[in-house]
Formats: C-alpha cells, structure tokens, sequence
C-alpha cells in the first residue's frame, strides 16, 4: 500500500502552505484511496517540547549503540521516561511507515515554525531510523515533499538569498536522518506577502507567477513525477535586480 504521511505546520487556516499541500493531498489520495493517508496538524494538534526525562533516556540509548525500536522500552527508568517514550514512538512510526512525507512549511523568522521544529526534535529519538543489524538508513527509499512558502524572496542571486535558513535547515537535518538527496524535494511559494504589506507591493506581479509554479510542480510531484537531476528546488523564476 502506497502510504502518505501529511504534515501541516502553518498557524493561519488560510496560509499558501496549506493550499498547497491540501492540493497535493488531493491529487494523491485520487490516485492511490484514502487508506495510507496520514494526516498531522502541529498546530491544531501540538506536539509536546522534549523535556528531561526523554534526553536522559535518548542518552542512555546513545551509549549502548543502536537500539531497536522494539526493545526501547527496555531502557526505560521511570514514568518519566515512560510518558516520553509513550509520546515519541507513535511520530517516529509515521515517518517510518510512509513512503512520502508531505511538509507544508510557512517561513517564520527567517526558518521554520516551532510546532514544526517541536515535531522535528521529538521524531529525532537516537538510532530509529538506523538499521541494528546493517546500520543502513531505514528512510532510504522514503520522499520527502517540502511545500515552502515565504512572503518576500529568497532565491539565489536575491538580497535576501543569506537569510534563507528554511530550505537549507530542511534539507540539512533530513540527509542527515538518511533521506537521499534524489528524493528530497523542495517547491517553494515566494512573494506570498505583496498584497498585504506595503513595502512589498511592488512585487505583485510575481505572486501569482509564483504561486502557479508551485502549483503545477506540487500536481507532478503528488502524481509521481521525479524531475531529473534529484532533490531540486522547484521554484518560479523571480529576478533578483528586483528582488
């Protein structure tokens, strides 16, 4: 069964992340049923900050090697640990049990949001998406879809192009998780913001550009499609002059 784990992180109902990702969601679950079909608001449904008791369990896992999920519980100390570890194995296991995980993600504050960054930190429990028994990813093979959107641009060659910690952070933390760069995709919305603040109102023009490229790309990705070249981002062409 094709399965899709669907993550929105944007806190306005009404954010281009989630359009975008709904669009995604719909496209897919047309081509594949509802029955692998996943779905996680972080922010209608926070997830819990990681507090004491799952860093002194994720440590003492780290110094016996890699540990099997299955056989986590065994290292377990006390209800802390316990409540911990009751919260974490059920996210780790969505993104184990998807074969594409689907990411809405607004840009806050030059990266992403902290709901994201809070499922982020609890689903990174030391050794679970490592093989014990060949120390392979167990995310080799998973896609991941990250639906960027962003009020102003970021591009190469823009002004503001080195105050893009969104894309870079993204990519960076799930090649590290194992995910191959071939199957990490990156749409990105730019421009989302020119129709409500002014100073970015003479950037209209390529809101809607934008917004039309990434909905084509956010169709092709959802039907399969794999643009040559691996984890590209795929984004409308702005002109950095004007940026």
């Amino acid at each position: 069964m094709t399965s899709l784990l669907h993550v929105d992180s944007s806190p306005s109902e009404e954010s281009v992340s989630r359009r975008l990702t709904a669009l995604f969601a719909r496209v897919w679950y047309d081509l594949y049923g509802t029955a692998g079909y996943v779905r996680r608001d972080v922010v209608a449904d926070p997830v819990p900050l990681v507090g004491p008791a799952y860093v002194a369990l994720g440590t003492r896992l780290e110094s016996h090697g890699v540990i099997a999920r299955a056989d986590v519980s065994a290292y377990v100390a006390d209800q802390g640990e316990e409540r911990e570890w009751a919260l974490t194995r059920p996210l780790v296991e969505e993104v184990l049990d998807a074969d594409t995980i689907l990411l809405g993600v607004p840009m806050h504050n030059f990266s992403v949001p902290a709901a994201l960054k809070a499922w982020i930190d609890r689903i990174t429990f030391p050794g679970m998406y490592v093989d014990p028994d060949t120390g392979d990813s167990l995310l080799r093979g998973t896609r991941v879809v990250a639906v960027l959107a962003r009020g102003g641009g970021y591009g190469p060659g823009t002004p503001r192009a080195a105050y893009d910690f969104q894309e870079p952070y993204l990519r960076t933390y799930f090649g590290d998780l194992g995910v191959a760069e071939e199957d990490l995709h990156v749409v990105c919305a730019e421009f989302t913001r020119t129709r409500d603040i002014p100073a970015l109102a003479r950037f209209a023009d390529l809101t809607d550009s934008s917004y039309a490229a990434a909905e084509e790309d956010v169709r092709r990705l959802a039907a399969g499609y794999r643009p040559a070249g691996g984890g590209a981002t795929l984004r409308a062409a702005s002109d950095p002059a004007r940026s």
